[in-house]
């Protein structure tokens, strides 16, 4: 047999004691080996690889900004863009550029362990970052149902999934409302401007026309495919009846308003004339985020006094009284000469 020191016999206790408490987490662990990875595709098509929930989060947009906050993921943002201005906290993170001029030595400086970028970084701004070695994500939402999933996306990437999942149901739930009240109604011909030299639209494809569709109208430029410019002539030959205007674009932001308002050959179109021409903040409207619901609901409110049931092609049951009651009236007058007559 062999003996053992009281040494021998401590560090063969804690060598057990070790191996057990390893084996024991090993056993009882409800993590599967391999669970800290996920792999997801971007909107750019781009297979990416998340290694364990991001820490260190870096938006390349305003957009990307507002969802990482929205979702709960905003104490771990350590470097926004220039513009991203959404919420007040956003403004305090360290700045990598604008959203075109992102610097890539600022976000290597900031050792971030996933970027959020956007299509107007450039694909240089990609192809670099992945050089290396920064996990990046590409968002590129075409359309309010394509926000909802970026959104559940962004939750996936950084273990906010439940706090995603019930931002898009509330989401949901308010484009739902919209379209329950707008099913039914005259739509106005709308058109959506972001500037006016020359005149800039938002067309058919884009997220301000599926809101304008939501909110109770119809697109007066949804032959034009994406965003596209058009003739003053053009412009008043479509004679929207509504017509919104984003401002906010620093110095010139009430610019495109002030045009349409004070420009003469517009005076006859109808917007302008029965005085239907309204604003809309540029960041809500624009940005293909949790507040492009904010945008309908503006926009929505903006239709309201066209909300009105479709002219049915039975008879009012109001009007269908009257006539009756006429027709009864009638009778008793005639009724009553007759009896005066004997």
């Amino acid at each position: 047999m062999v003996k053992m020191d009281n040494k021998g016999m401590k560090k063969g206790i804690v060598i057990i004691a070790t191996l057990t408490i390893v084996l024991s987490a090993i056993a009882f662990s409800s993590v599967p080996v391999g669970a800290g990875t996920l792999t997801i595709t971007d909107d750019f098509g781009r297979t990416v690889t998340i290694h364990g929930v991001p820490e260190r989060i870096i938006s390349l947009s305003p957009t990307n900004t507002e969802i990482l906050f929205a979702i709960g993921a905003g104490d771990r943002v350590v470097g926004v863009t220039e513009y991203c201005n959404y919420p007040e906290e956003a403004k305090e993170r360290e700045k990598i550029g604008g959203v075109t001029t992102v610097s890539i030595e600022k976000v290597v400086s900031l050792q971030p362990d996933l970027v959020l970028g956007d299509e107007l970084n450039g694909k240089e701004t990609f192809e670099r970052l992945e050089e290396l070695g920064i996990t990046i994500v590409g968002l590129n939402p075409e359309n309010i149902s394509e926000i909802l999933d970026d959104i559940m996306l962004v939750g996936r990437i950084t273990g906010e999934e439940k706090n995603a999942s019930s931002l898009v149901k509330a989401m949901n739930r308010r484009i739902e409302e919209i379209k329950n009240k707008t099913s039914d109604v005259k739509r106005p011909k709308v058109a959506h401007i972001t500037w006016h030299d020359p005149i800039w639209v938002a067309g058919s494809g884009t997220v301000q026309d599926e809101m304008i569709e939501i909110a109770g109208g119809e697109n007066a430029f949804s032959d034009i495919k994406d965003w596209g410019t058009v003739s003053l002539e053009k412009f008043i030959d479509r004679n929207p009846e509504v017509i919104i205007v984003s401002v906010g674009h620093g110095v010139a932001e009430m610019a495109p308003y002030e045009y349409i308002l004070n420009e003469e050959r517009l005076k006859v179109v109808d917007a302008v004339k029965n005085e239907r021409v309204y604003t809309i903040n540029a960041d809500i409207a624009s940005r293909a985020g949790p507040r492009i619901v904010d945008a309908t609901e503006t926009v929505h409110g903006y239709l309201s006094e066209f909300r009105t049931p479709m002219p049915s092609a039975t008879p009012e049951t109001s009007g269908f009284e009257a006539v009756l009651a006429i027709i009864v009236l009638l009778a008793v007058v005639y009724l009553s000469g007759r009896t005066n007559r004997f």
